[in-house]
C-alpha cells in the first residue's frame, strides 16, 4: 500500500510503502509517522528550509480511505492519499489538503458556495538519444500543435494512460499534441476542489509511470527549452450552489455573462493574482514561461476567451450565447502544489466576495500591443514574493506559519537558481 502526501515542494509526491496487513491492522486507524521536515524541502535539496520545520518533531500521516485506488500500472499495489495530523483528530496546520478543505468550508459557510476546478495538464515527452557524443533526453518528436502525426506516434502511450485514468474514475475530456516539441496536453473533467487536486496528483503519477514503461520520460517543468513555448497546468474555476453553476448568469442580460457573485469572486482572483503567483508558479523557471505572446498571460488583465490574459472567461460548447461557465487561470503550472494553489485562488475569491471587488473592463486584444497600458505581472519569483509580502489578506486564511514556510522555501529557490543558472534542467527528473 502506497500512502502519499503532497509536500510543499508541490510536484513531488512523497510516499510511504506499507504492507497491506500492517495497513489494515494499524495504519488505517493510527497512520504512520512523518517528520515535520516534509513541509520544509525545496526543489533542489532535502535539507530543511527555515527554522520552524526541522528534523525535530513528528506528525501522523493518516489515510483518507475515500481516495484509495488500485495502482493501475502495478495492480498488486494500492495507493491512497494521506492527511497530516498532530495526532488522530487534530489536523496539522501545515497540511495542504486540510488547508484546502478548511477554506472550502469557509466558502460554504459564509456564502453557501462550492468552488469546482478542472485542470489542463501540459507536459513534455522525452526520449533518450545521443547528443554531442553524450546520452541525453530529447523531445519525443517535433510536430506541430494538434498534429495527427504526433498523436499516431504516441498513441500506444496515450491508450495506456487513458486506460489507467479510466480505472481511477478520472475523466479525460480530451488530449492532443501541444505547440512545443514533444509537448502534449490532457484536459481533465471538473469536480470539487479537493477531488480535483487529488486527481491531478494521480494523473501526474500515471503519466510519469506509463512513460517509464515505454522507455520515455514525462516532465511537467514549465520551461525546458528556452527557445520554445512552456508547459502549464491551467485550471478552470466555477462556483456551484445546490447542484447549479452559479458563476454563470441566470440569463443573457448580464454584461459579462456572469452572475454578480461570479464577477466578484473572479475580480478578487484578478486583483490578487500577483500575490497568488508564488503558490501557482513556485520556481524561478515558472517565470521563464510567463512571457508575452506565448498564450500564458503576462499582463495584469482579463479577457473573454483571451488567451493572452492570465485570467480568461470561457464559454465552451453547450453554453448559451453570451454566457460564461467558468474562468481559466493560465499562470498555474506543473510545479505547484495543487492543494495550496487552489487554496490561494479560493482565498482571493473569498476576498472578492467579502469586499464586493468590481471587475475592470475585459481586454479584447493582445495586451502587449496596447502601448504599455497594462502592467506586467511579476516577471520573476522575487517580484511575486514581494507582492505576497505586501499583501496581508492571505495571512489569516492560509495561516501565518504555513505562509511563512512557503515564503522561506520560495526565497531559497530564488537564491539557489540565481547561483546555478543551468540547474533547472535537472528538474525533469523530479517533476
Amino acid at each position: 500500500m502506497d500512502l502519499s502526501n503532497n509536500c510543499e515542494n508541490g510536484g513531488v509526491n512523497q510516499t510511504k510503502v506499507i504492507p497491506s496487513t500492517r495497513f489494515n491492522d494499524v495504519v488505517k486507524k493510527n497512520g504512520v509517522g512523518l517528520s515535520v521536515v516534509c513541509m520544509a524541502r525545496s526543489s533542489h535539496t532535502e535539507i530543511p528550509i527555515g527554522k520552524d520545520l526541522t528534523g525535530v518533531g513528528e506528525i501522523r500521516l493518516l489515510p483518507d480511505l475515500s481516495t484509495k485506488r488500485i495502482v493501475p500500472w502495478m495492480e498488486q499495489e494500492e495507493m491512497v492519499m494521506g492527511d497530516m495530523y498532530i495526532r488522530p483528530g487534530e489536523a496539522w496546520e501545515y497540511c495542504p489538503r486540510e488547508t484546502l478543505r478548511r477554506l472550502s468550508s469557509i466558502l460554504k459557510n459564509e456564502f453557501d458556495l462550492e468552488m469546482k476546478a478542472g485542470f489542463e495538464i501540459e507536459f513534455l515527452l522525452l526520449k533518450k538519444a545521443v547528443k554531442d557524443g553524450k546520452e541525453d533526453w530529447v523531445p519525443f518528436d517535433s510536430s506541430s500543435y494538434c498534429s495527427t502525426f504526433s498523436y499516431d506516434a504516441a498513441a500506444p502511450f496515450f491508450h495506456d494512460i487513458v486506460d489507467c485514468l479510466n480505472s481511477l474514475n478520472i475523466t479525460v475530456e480530451q488530449l492532443h499534441a501541444e505547440a512545443a516539441e514533444g509537448q502534449f496536453e490532457f484536459a481533465l473533467g471538473y469536480t470539487t476542489c479537493l477531488t480535483a487536486a487529488d486527481e491531478l496528483i494521480y494523473t501526474r503519477e500515471v503519466i510519469k509511470a506509463v512513460a517509464r514503461k515505454h522507455g520515455l520520460l514525462a516532465t511537467f517543468i514549465p520551461k525546458y527549452a528556452m527557445d520554445d513555448v512552456g508547459s502549464g497546468c491551467h485550471v478552470h474555476i466555477s462556483l456551484w450552489q445546490n447542484g447549479k453553476n452559479v458563476l454563470m448568469a441566470a440569463d443573457k442580460s448580464s454584461k459579462h455573462g456572469m452572475s454578480t457573485i461570479g464577477e466578484e469572486f473572479m475580480a478578487g482572483v484578478l486583483y490578487h493574482i500577483p500575490s497568488i503567483l508564488p503558490f501557482i508558479a513556485p520556481l524561478p523557471n515558472s517565470y521563464d514561461r510567463i512571457q508575452p505572446n506565448t498564450l500564458c498571460g503576462a499582463y495584469h488583465c482579463w479577457g473573454k476567451d483571451n488567451r493572452e490574459a492570465p485570467i480568461r472567461t470561457a464559454s465552451p460548447p453547450g453554453i448559451g450565447v453570451n454566457l460564461v461557465s467558468n474562468f481559466e487561470v493560465k499562470s498555474f503550472d506543473g510545479l505547484a502544489n495543487p492543494y495550496l494553489g487552489l487554496a490561494s485562488i479560493l482565498c482571493a475569491g473569498l476576498d472578492g466576495l467579502r469586499n464586493h471587488i468590481q471587475l475592470p473592463q475585459p481586454i479584447d486584444t493582445n495586451p502587449s500591443y496596447m502601448d504599455l497600458k497594462f502592467q506586467r505581472l511579476p516577471q520573476s519569483l522575487s517580484e511575486a514574493l514581494e507582492a505576497l509580502e505586501n499583501n496581508n489578506m492571505f495571512t489569516n486564511l492560509i495561516g501565518e506559519r504555513l505562509l511563512t514556510a512557503i515564503k522561506e522555501i520560495r526565497k531559497a529557490e530564488v537564491n539557489h537558481y540565481s547561483k546555478h543558472q543551468e540547474a533547472y534542467k535537472q528538474l525533469i527528473h523530479r517533476y
